[in-house]
């Protein structure tokens, strides 16, 4: 992508209840802060899904959740249970609340900040790809083409903007309120653009901060930039409070409704599975690192979805290598591919593009699992 970037037309992203309208039913997404969940939450998103959608919940790339196949108008009743859930706080605020965290981290900036973004009415006009970060050190989520991360190093935390260490150095208390003052100056020298990286000139919001009163500091020190993970935690896990339990991957970031009844408090991860605390029982996730599901992702593909020229969730379990993390696009839009090394799949009207190479159809498992392990 260019530095500097305008774009045209309205920011088309799904919400809870602007849906948007696939070949399948309507698609909400329903956006869940730092993917915690509490069971109660996800059981009655579990109904939600097997009484208004397709009987899944799909998990996406900034660990939100999706309801597909939507009759038309069931939004309504959609966003009545979230909000009876707390998981709409803000019918005005609802496409703004991106905001991804270490799921093995403690999590509690994860509320304050959304709060705080709620609070703000003018923050109600972000783009709906406008992402907040908050990392617990581990650079899991920092470098994940976040708009504004917080990233702890020592006893400071500083503060990537656009993907850029710009030399802001912060303490915990005053990560939420620069992450508010800097995502309020976006909103003011933006023109068209929906992330702070297409600005022509991304200094320009570090720059504001610290000309404020609030007594945010430069550093002429700089992180090394880190490299976005394309698995999340799988198998045996320790939380940053030292309690123990276990991480999986969702098979092509579809949950069951059946499987999400099964669990209890999750946190959902930005590589589409989740961790829960203690023992997970058996229900048909992934907890081998070495499995073929891992990395695996897809969009939703035909016949979900009018642009798509394949089904290719079903290309894509027809892999049975594993290796290096694979996206399968049903079209050239990419939807839902991860950050980082991704083998890219694209389908064409006469087959398969596999990292830019031309694949047959029929050919495409073969050069796939070739790519995967090379």
């Amino acid at each position: 992508m260019p530095s500097s970037q305008r774009r045209t037309g309205a920011d088309a992203c799904p919400g809870a209840l602007d849906v948007h309208r696939a070949a399948d039913g309507g698609l909400a997404r329903v956006r869940v802060p730092g993917g915690r969940l509490r069971a109660d939450q996800l059981h009655r998103l579990a109904d939600l899904a097997a009484d208004l959608g397709d009987g899944a919940l799909e998990l996406t790339s900034r660990a939100n959740l999706q309801l597909r196949g939507l009759a038309e108008g069931a939004e309504q009743e959609l966003g009545a249970e979230l909000a009876a859930i707390g998981l709409l706080p803000s019918r005005t605020h609802e496409k703004v609340r991106n905001i991804m965290a270490s799921p093995l981290g403690p999590g509690d900036l994860v509320a304050e900040l959304d709060a705080a973004v709620c609070a703000e009415s003018d923050l109600a006009a972000l783009p709906g790809r406008f992402l907040f970060a908050l990392d617990s050190g581990a650079g899991d989520v920092a470098w994940s083409r976040a708009d504004l991360a917080a990233l702890p190093v020592g006893d400071r935390v500083p503060l990537l903007i656009g993907g850029t260490d710009h030399g802001i150095r912060l303490t915990r208390d005053q990560v939420v309120p620069a992450m508010i003052a800097c995502a309020k100056a976006f909103l003011l020298v933006r023109d068209e653009q929906w992330r702070i990286a297409e600005l022509p000139d991304t200094g320009v919001i570090p720059a504001a901060l610290v000309d404020t009163a609030a007594g945010f500091a430069a550093s002429p020190d700089r992180v090394i930039p880190g490299t976005p993970p394309t698995a999340g935690p799988v198998g045996a896990v320790v939380f940053a409070d030292g309690g123990r339990g276990v991480g999986a991957a969702v098979p092509l970031g579809r949950l069951s409704a059946d499987q999400a009844w099964a669990l209890g408090d999750v946190v959902i991860t930005p590589w589409r599975g989740v961790v829960v605390r203690g023992e997970l029982p058996e229900i048909g996730l992934i907890t081998d690192p070495a499995a073929a599901g891992i990395g695996v992702t897809a969009c939703a593909g035909r016949p979900h979805c009018h642009k798509a020229l394949a089904d290719v969730r079903a290309a894509a379990l027809a892999v049975t290598v594993p290796g290096r993390a694979v996206h399968w696009a049903g079209c050239a839009r990419r939807c839902g591919r991860p950050a980082g090394d991704v083998l890219d799949v694209v389908a064409t009207t006469d087959g398969y593009l596999v990292d830019g190479r031309v694949i047959p159809g029929e050919r495409v498992t073969e050069a796939v699992a070739r790519g995967r392990q090379g």
